[in-house]
């Protein structure tokens, strides 16, 4: 890959992070929007990973063919890896426009500046277009309306020394246009990573309602969405629980994906957008995990059918995003594969009660840069029915757990120690059950693996 063409890593299920402030208050914003219009470098990439983009949402799924990618850090001059997002409040300064995922679905109306006669290569500490100068050529004045799809956290110059650096879709390019009329050659022969000016502006000709989806492995005990089609840009989801509303977690820092606290398939929520107030005034949504989904849901994006409290209806085709052209073929991720299973670690000493034995494995089910996620099955190998179960895990590599369902589980030091939920403790012999977890860290294999039975 060049350094003016990169291909976005995949960002897949992840862990449930940070919250938004509670029901009332507005999100707690990292940076405010810089005063428009802004300048900055202009690079190009080829296409979202697969199965998601930095938001949360597939390519196909966008609200418009045209995005962008913002700077996740601004940080100028310190080119190291920072695999923790999103951001801690203790690292607040360094946040970039990516905003922490806030400015996800967001738009930005994007100008074409002066073009580049030297190197503007991103090279870490160099200056942009070095060797050469800005010039103004007939391509200068060319906008284009894109919508924030993903996120740029890579070590190079025009991530993390150019604060308004703008990531563009490769595709994109030959469709800014001048009075009307695309300008057609930008790209590649007249581009050279460009200066743009930019700004926030609403949603284009925006009509319709949102768009709300069950993301891959979505279930009753993780009920992962992604909300899109908002008229100005999304600050967070709430969901009532127990006749209260409460803040859902953004799932990590993908900004349109939303993980619901409440367990169940049935589910109530309403949106608050870039201002922090609620949309369409306070229009309540409900919808349920689909049936097609099977418990657990496989595909990237199931769309859901809902209704609203002001008795308006929603469904996967109401309100259809634009046609978006194909990409060039994107390669999966090859972290997506589930991993081999994990034998069983040997029996601890001591000699178990006679008709009793227990193996636990291991499968990653979702990968992605940061974190991964796993599913332990517990099987009861011996003669006699259990009452309940115990399993534990022991990061090979520094790995924190953040989530995990069907089991209550702690984290000391390496050690994640699961028990069975009220519901899965009974195993008959022969029976087995599962229970998963997101953890953040590399993607490795346990370095130990049991379970043992009550």
């Amino acid at each position: 890959m060049t350094p003016q063409s990169r291909l976005r890593s995949a960002a897949a299920l992840a862990a449930a992070a940070t919250a938004l402030l509670v029901a009332g208050q507005l999100p707690a914003l990292a940076v405010d929007d810089p005063p428009a219009p802004v300048t900055g470098n202009a690079t190009h990439f080829d296409g979202l990973g697969s199965p998601y983009g930095g938001c949360g949402l597939p390519q196909s799924e966008l609200d418009a063919p045209d995005f962008v990618a913002l700077n996740v850090y601004d940080m100028p001059g310190d080119y190291t890896s920072y695999p923790v997002r999103p951001l801690p409040p203790a690292q607040a300064d360094r946040i970039g426009l990516w905003n922490n995922g806030l400015n996800c679905g967001r738009f930005v109306q994007v100008t074409i500046g002066d073009r580049c006669t030297g190197t503007n290569d991103g090279a870490p500490g160099q200056p942009f277009c070095r060797n050469g100068s800005w010039v103004a050529d007939g391509y200068n004045g060319a906008t284009l309306t894109m919508v924030v799809a993903d996120s740029c956290g890579d070590g190079n110059a025009w991530c993390r020394d150019d604060r308004n650096h703008l990531d563009l879709s490769t595709g994109s390019l030959n469709r800014f246009a001048r009075d009307g009329v695309p300008v057609g050659d930008l790209y590649p022969n007249h581009w050279n990573n460009r200066r743009v000016s930019w700004s926030f502006v609403p949603a284009p000709d925006y009509s319709g309602d949102i768009r709300i989806a069950f993301l891959r492995g979505a279930q009753r005990y993780w009920p992962a969405i992604a909300v899109s089609h908002l008229a100005n840009g999304i600050h967070g989801v709430e969901y009532l629980s127990g006749g209260v509303w409460r803040a859902a977690t953004m799932n990590s820092d993908m900004g349109q994906a939303y993980v619901l606290g409440a367990d169940g398939t049935d589910f109530q929520i309403r949106v608050r957008d870039v201002t922090g107030e609620l949309i369409n005034g306070g229009r309540v949504y409900r919808f349920s995990l689909p049936s097609s989904c099977g418990g657990t849901c496989s595909a990237a994006y199931t769309p859901v059918a809902y209704t609203t409290s002001d008795g308006s209806t929603g469904s996967p085709t109401a309100s259809p995003s634009p046609t978006v052209s194909p990409s060039p073929t994107v390669s999966p991720s090859p972290t997506i594969s589930p991993s081999p299973t994990v034998s069983p670690s040997p029996t601890p000493t001591g000699t178990p009660p006679s008709g009793t034995g227990c193996a636990a494995t291991w499968t990653v089910t979702g990968a992605w840069a940061g974190g991964f996620q796993a599913e332990v099955t517990v099987r009861n190998t011996g003669t006699s029915a259990a009452t309940g179960w115990s399993s534990e895990v022991v990061f090979a590599g520094g790995q924190r757990l953040v989530n995990a369902w069907n089991a209550a589980a702690t984290q000391t030091g390496a050690r994640v120690t699961a028990t069975n939920a009220a519901w899965n403790g009974a195993l008959p012999a022969g029976g087995s059950t599962s229970w998963g977890l997101v953890a953040s860290g590399d993607n490795q294999a346990p370095s130990e693996l049991r379970c043992t039975l009550q």
